[in-house]
């Protein structure tokens, strides 16, 4: 992602205007339309960052069935492998609150169906893949594990949105600080600041090989295309103080 070089703007003045500027006005006398206080030295820095995460939680589904002629043989048939599934995915330390499972039951042709899909959120994403291994390994072709979704949850993006806020006024603040040591200048405090732009997406952040349709992505390329990155671009206005004038006042 192109980030737009940052733009320095200094307003330096001399102590004769310095002092015209801070003279208390005449009654009755129009006030100059200014964009700051009146005698106010400043430095103006337009600066931004960017901050990439991988998603913090992934969704995986395992839906198990069986068609029997006997309503209680198909019931049972599920029911012994959910049991199981249900049990190893407590045994990998998942919450209950972050389980689901839904059953349905139904007449087709002459038989009996029976279905349970079991939907579990993950935020270890090692457990996830462990858990996959031993359901494919144990239970084999009764079970169908379904592909990982990998999403950010609401809070984790609103995290990434301010940490890249935070970097971009980190950056405005050191290219103020050198550009006021350059002009022999002293950097005080901020006057204004502003986030003028957000831009967020998904996906790499780097330019990867391109995958190969005829074999499914790997978890890492799942959690890679799932990425979040988000820039954001900062205007910040900082007093400016002569180093002179504060050797001054001590």
């Amino acid at each position: 992602m192109a980030i737009t070089p940052a733009q320095v703007f200094a307003a330096l003045l001399s102590d004769q205007e310095t002092s015209n500027r801070c003279r208390p006005e005449r009654r009755g006398a129009k006030s100059p339309v200014s964009s700051s206080p009146a005698g106010e030295r400043e430095v103006q820095v337009s600066a931004s960052a960017e901050v990439s995460a991988p998603p913090n939680r992934a969704r995986l589904c395992v839906l198990v069935g069986s068609r029997k002629e006997a309503a209680a043989a198909a019931k049972s048939s599920v029911s012994r492998r959910l049991d199981y599934i249900v049990q190893s995915v407590r045994g990998h330390g998942v919450r209950e609150d972050s389980i689901t499972v839904t059953k349905d039951f139904r007449r087709v042709e002459n038989a009996y169906q029976m279905e349970a899909e079991v939907c579990v959120i993950f935020s270890d994403f090692g457990k996830m893949e462990n858990l996959c291994n031993l359901l494919v390994e144990k239970l084999d072709s009764s079970v169908i594990v379904g592909s990982p979704q990998f999403y950010h949850t609401t809070e984790a993006v609103e995290t990434i949105r301010r940490q890249a806020c935070l970097r971009a006024v980190a950056n405005s603040r050191r290219k103020a600080f050198e550009v006021c040591r350059l002009l022999g200048q002293t950097l005080g405090r901020p006057l204004i600041v502003r986030e003028e732009e957000t831009k967020e997406s998904e996906g790499p952040t780097s330019e990867a090989p391109t995958a190969d349709n005829t074999r499914p992505l790997t978890i890492q390329q799942q959690i890679s295309n799932a990425s979040v990155t988000i820039c954001s671009k900062v205007f910040v206005t900082f007093e400016l103080k002569s180093k002179d004038n504060l050797k001054r006042n001590n």
